[in-house]
């Protein structure tokens, strides 16, 4: 689960599967941070919690603290690939859970815990069986490129012949492909290095057989990360290709 913060006071929160849960945004005070810090730490884990949370001149609304707490329940450990994204009294949450059922309780339950100046807006969608298939097939590695270029490696290739190979047994689904960087260098940059090596991916399925037409391409740049830039180690996880089955 991703959790951002508010533009008065934002705070956000991301989890990425059974990965580490990367908590970034701006508040207004050390108590604030701590309380939300502690509370993703009793629901995932303190090992999994990544802090990228920091202080500064916003302004929260009155109580956002304990509503922000309200909304950091054992529910969201329903929700994998999401983010929950505080921005004020606005609530953006994302990610995927199994049914319907709980797409809907999830979201409503969050809505039902604050008072009516919230808004909660629901952007969770039911997962979809080759989802996991795909994951499997991608095991968590990296597809990897050349240094600030969108040229595939070799070790990344081969990635690459494998998720074909399950891609093309999908019939009919449409298929993601995004882009993400680390934090370092020009943020727009990024942006645009991660909408290439996106768009590089592409190309070589498309040359392994894959339509086009089924093939969407997204460059996120360093705006998702799934662990700390602080480290190399975090640097490199946060460097990859995300794949996302479509309709």
């Amino acid at each position: 689960m991703t959790m951002a913060t508010c533009v008065q006071a934002q705070a956000g929160a991301q989890v990425q599967g059974p990965g580490q849960v990367v908590v970034s945004g701006t508040v207004p005070d050390e108590a604030t941070r701590v309380a939300v810090l502690a509370r993703l730490r009793d629901l995932y884990g303190a090992d999994r919690v990544v802090d990228q949370v920091s202080l500064g001149a916003v302004v929260a609304p009155p109580q956002w603290s304990q509503h922000v707490g309200k909304l950091l329940s054992p529910a969201l450990k329903q929700v994998t690939h999401g983010q929950l994204s505080v921005q004020g009294t606005t609530i953006d949450l994302r990610g995927e859970v199994s049914n319907e059922a709980v797409r809907q309780q999830v979201a409503g339950d969050m809505a039902q815990s604050l008072n009516p100046t919230y808004t909660v807006r629901n952007g969770l969608r039911v997962a979809v069986q080759e989802q996991a298939v795909m994951d499997r097939t991608l095991a968590n590695r990296i597809v990897e490129f050349e240094p600030g270029s969108a040229v595939l490696r070799p070790a990344g290739l081969l990635i690459l012949d494998e998720m074909a190979a399950t891609m093309s047994k999908l019939k009919e689904r449409r298929f993601e492909i995004i882009g993400h960087t680390d934090a370092s260098g020009n943020r727009q940059a990024n942006v645009s290095l991660s909408l290439a090596r996106a768009q590089a991916v592409k190309s070589y399925l498309v040359g392994k057989g894959m339509p086009a037409d089924r093939l969407s391409t997204t460059g996120v740049g360093p705006h998702q990360p799934i662990a700390s830039n602080e480290t190399e180690e975090g640097r490199a996880r946060n460097r990859r290709i995300e794949f996302r089955v479509g309709t």
